[in-house]
């Protein structure tokens, strides 16, 4: 599987794919996806900064998505901007013809495979020799991960990593942050709220602890490479 990272202003991928031009239908597609974010950011700056859910008024696929994902996790709106950019990417692969598709935008994971899939849990120095074994999935799938203690983006809890299992990749990140969030060792009441939802399963890390909900792939060792982590050149 050819692997590639590609960075766009502040969005910071690797994508996975069978061939080059599976790669370039992903980049088409995140960037796609980002001119949608940034042409309603540009005419409506709240939407980028608030906290609470909120509607611009666009009817763009790609911002009605990040608002109705916010509005039943109750966050913002760009609490789910990576895992929908993410999601855009698969989404032309798939069009492209692609089979395996991986785009992860910065620990937001969007995926579609025939195969097996060994994906790291990264989680600072938490639990650095933890994997899930992501069985083949025919359509596109979510995976995406918030942290409080690992990462730029902003969080009011304490969890080292909550990721979240989801078919609506959009869903999968808004979730995550709002976990993120509020979850503890100690009280995990917010987990039942999500029977409700698209949320298929969460993974929670708290130091040596991994703390989990629904259906949830099996954990296996793995030796976690921090070169293949998705970060800035």
């Amino acid at each position: 599987m050819i692997r590639r990272h590609f960075q766009h202003r502040q969005t910071i991928t690797t994508i996975h794919a069978d061939c080059e031009e599976h790669i370039e239908a992903a980049r088409g597609g995140i960037l796609d996806a980002r001119k949608a974010v940034e042409g309603v950011c540009a005419t409506d700056p709240f939407f980028a900064s608030t906290f609470d859910p909120y509607d611009p008024g666009s009817d763009h696929p790609v911002i009605r998505r990040m608002v109705a994902a916010a509005d039943e996790a109750g966050v913002g709106p760009m609490a789910a901007v990576a895992g929908t950019i993410a999601w855009s990417g698969v989404e032309a692969m798939v069009d492209a013809g692609a089979d395996c598709g991986i785009v992860d935008n910065g620990g937001d994971i969007a995926l579609i495979s025939d195969r097996d899939l060994r994906i790291g849990i990264y989680a600072g120095e938490s639990n650095r020799n933890s994997a899930f074994l992501m069985p083949p999935q025919k359509k596109i799938t979510g995976i995406c991960t918030s942290s409080a203690t690992v990462g730029p983006s902003i969080s009011l809890g304490s969890a080292d990593a909550v990721t979240v299992f989801s078919g609506n990749v959009a869903a999968a990140d808004a979730w995550a942050t709002a976990l993120c969030n509020t979850l503890t060792p100690d009280d995990l009441s917010p987990l039942p709220l999500l029977v409700e939802t698209g949320v298929i399963g969460v993974i929670a890390v708290f130091g040596d602890d991994i703390l989990r909900w629904g259906a949830v792939p099996p954990l296996v060792s793995a030796r976690i490479d921090p070169n293949l982590i998705t970060k800035g050149m």
